[in-house]
């Protein structure tokens, strides 16, 4: 017996106590982060928050077995968000369409969600109607022409349905209350709103092929309700990826159980609250960059060197710096290259490599050595 074939199914139950906890960790978690990303400026803020949506769109898309050019992704998104980087590359229409989703949920997360923007996310997301070889219906619920929709794995005549969603012809009688749900103003924590609509989403799989992206921006959305800010800093999707067999193990799990979804619920806290732990790692050259430059205006440096250095922390900055390649950068001469390079090391803001001669090379400290000289 699946789930949904439970009488009121959608009167979803769970046990508080065993949630409460975790909870409250997760949100004093994503207020000291949050609060921490304020204090970057905003210029550092728009950069972490590109990186952690490449990432959500990256692996919400692994996750299907779709693996996306990371850089045709961040291209996208920064093109969206009037973002000026370097390296600007030109994406493929499945790239622009994932992007196109994920952003509307983030940035315009308090617009309701209707059945029509729905319908606009699966057309961005299939802009061919096809999936892979095969034609679906596209921008539009899935229709009894196209059988039950199942998910089976295993060989021909051996195999195993982890999960059957409902009839075709329930969808509409069951997307209109989830949509009027997930829009209401109850007195529900918005974490949990992302986790129960993920599940009740995933669960009605209203459309041919999609559904697991789409359930995921759903559930960003919800996070960005419950951050109160467009500004991604952490990627619940990719900490999915990385958890991907016990992700579809909970989820499978609770498909054959009842309303009672409080397993599922604390594998969702507990996914959540490991990728907010790892979003430092993952945001730790924008950081890096935030220590660096503090160190740094304590006693400003010049324009040419601001420039230079600016130049190294990109990400498509290659090797090592040296005079002619700072004198190329800073449109200045060897000599004048080779005085601010001095002065930069002095104050241990450029670091010499050991090779010397003509091949005299410098890095920015990392991390361990990031103690600038006065």
């Amino acid at each position: 017996m699946w789930i949904h074939e439970h009488q009121n199914w959608t009167k979803f139950t769970w046990d508080i106590e065993a949630l409460s906890p975790k909870l409250a960790d997760i949100r004093h978690r994503q207020g000291r982060l949050l609060g921490r990303m304020e204090g970057l400026g905003f210029e550092l803020k728009r950069e972490a928050s590109l990186t952690t949506l490449t990432n959500d769109v990256v692996n919400s898309s692994a996750i299907e077995g779709e693996m996306l050019n990371p850089e045709e992704v961040r291209s996208s998104i920064a093109r969206r968000l009037g973002i000026d980087i370097a390296g600007l590359i030109p994406a493929s229409r499945n790239v622009e369409g994932i992007v196109e989703i994920m952003l509307d949920a983030t940035q315009n997360f308090s617009t309701p969600l209707t059945k029509d923007r729905l319908f606009g996310w699966h057309s961005a997301l299939f802009p061919t109607g096809r999936s892979g070889m095969h034609r679906i219906t596209v921008g539009s619920w899935r229709t009894l022409d196209a059988g039950p929709m199942q998910v089976i794995s295993g060989a021909t005549g051996h195999e195993r349905v982890h999960f059957e969603a409902p009839s075709a012809d329930r969808i509409e009688n069951e997307m209109a209350p989830f949509l009027a749900w997930l829009d209401q103003k109850i007195d529900l924590d918005p974490v949990l709103k992302a986790g129960i609509a993920h599940l009740w989403f995933v669960t009605i799989h209203p459309f041919e092929d999609g559904n697991g992206r789409i359930a995921r921006a759903i559930g960003d959305m919800a996070l960005a309700r419950a951050d109160n800010t467009p500004d991604r800093f952490y990627s619940l999707s990719s900490q999915i990826e990385a958890e991907r067999k016990s992700y579809y193990d909970f989820l499978e799990n609770q498909q054959r159980g009842t309303p009672d979804i409080t397993a599922w619920l604390v594998w969702f806290l507990d996914c959540l609250g490991r990728a907010i732990s790892n979003a430092e790692q993952t945001l730790s050259k924008v950081l890096f960059k935030a220590q660096l430059w503090n160190k740094i205006n304590e006693t400003p440096v010049n324009e040419r060197q601001r420039l230079v250095i600016n130049r190294m922390l990109e990400n498509d900055f290659i090797g090592h710096m040296n005079t002619s390649k700072y004198a190329k950068f800073a449109k200045c001469s060897n000599d004048t290259a080779l005085r601010d390079i001095q002065e930069l090391k002095a104050r241990g803001i450029f670091i010499q490599n050991e090779s010397g001669g003509r091949s005299t090379s410098y890095r920015l400290p990392e991390n361990s050595d990031l103690i600038i000289k006065y």
